[in-house]
């Protein structure tokens, strides 16, 4: 619906693209990799029929956003989520982070925030930090993402294809959870996505968030399903209480990481009644 300049690259607008809709408390709905903001459809629905101004934007690179070639950083893409809250003077806001964009929402509150925020969801969360070291023993080994780059690198739409069933969770052809044209049409969006900064985001996933999710003092939700493939949930939704002592999880069972989708009605309900 329209774009929010962030910065320039040589002469050209870096543009994030958004929609704005509806009236009431606002919602700013952050998306996972490698989708973009029309990934949150069935939470939009859901949320203009309950009576709340919902927002979605495309993370740059991703959808209609400008591709430039820099800025695939936590501190920039948070940054990039400020200016749009800026410029649209959201106050009173709940700001909703899935996969990826719970990083966003994580250094968004520990580093921009200025009070426009009320309430805070983890969905599918990769928070609190991913990279296995000696002060983080629960964390993934690095040479995993390496790997995950390395496949990219190689051929990234047979690597998209095979990511995106373990997204889903899709084990068999033809199951209910969701069909191969809703998995296809997500194969659509990612393929569409700037391929460097598809393949930076990979560098950003090892970021560290546990300071941040310390500074978050708002009600706070995390959805997440204990069949999480992408990111499992002992390793990230389950943890993050240990820093946001306020946190109230809520696990959807059998619920992919893609749960958004899969499980709509159980997500949708457990974010309006925390919005309530």
């Amino acid at each position: 619906m329209a774009f929010l300049t962030v910065g320039k690259e040589n002469n050209a607008d870096i543009q994030i693209y958004y929609e704005d809709r509806g009236t009431g408390k606002p919602v700013l709905l952050i998306h996972g990799w490698p989708l973009s903001g029309a990934s949150w459809e069935k939470q939009i629905a859901a949320l203009l029929a309950a009576g709340y101004r919902v927002i979605t934007y495309d993370r740059r690179g991703f959808g209609k956003s400008s591709q430039p070639s820099e800025g695939y950083d936590y501190n920039t893409m948070a940054q990039d989520t400020a200016k749009l809250i800026e410029a649209l003077d959201l106050k009173d806001l709940t700001i909703v982070g899935f996969s990826m964009g719970g990083g966003e929402v994580a250094r968004y509150l520990g580093k921009y925030d200025t009070g426009r925020v009320s309430k805070a969801v983890f969905m599918s969360s990769i928070a609190p930090a991913l990279r296995k070291d000696g002060s983080n023993p629960d964390g993934v080994d690095p040479s995993v993402f390496e790997e995950i780059k390395q496949n990219i690198e190689k051929d990234r739409y047979k690597f998209l294809a095979g990511f995106l069933k373990n997204f889903y969770s899709k084990k068999l052809v033809g199951g209910t959870d969701i069909s191969d044209e809703a998995i296809h049409a997500s194969f659509g969006v990612a393929a569409g996505s700037y391929y460097p900064g598809m393949l930076a985001c990979v560098d950003a996933w090892l970021e560290d968030f546990r300071e941040d999710l310390r500074q978050i003092k708002v009600p706070t939700l995390v959805i997440h399903g204990d069949d999480d493939l992408i990111l499992p949930i002992d390793s990230t939704g389950k943890r993050v209480s240990e820093f946001v002592p306020q946190a109230k999880l809520v696990v959807i069972e059998g619920g992919p990481h893609g749960l958004n989708w899969t499980h709509a009605t159980e997500v949708n309900t457990a974010l309006l009644e925390f919005l309530k």
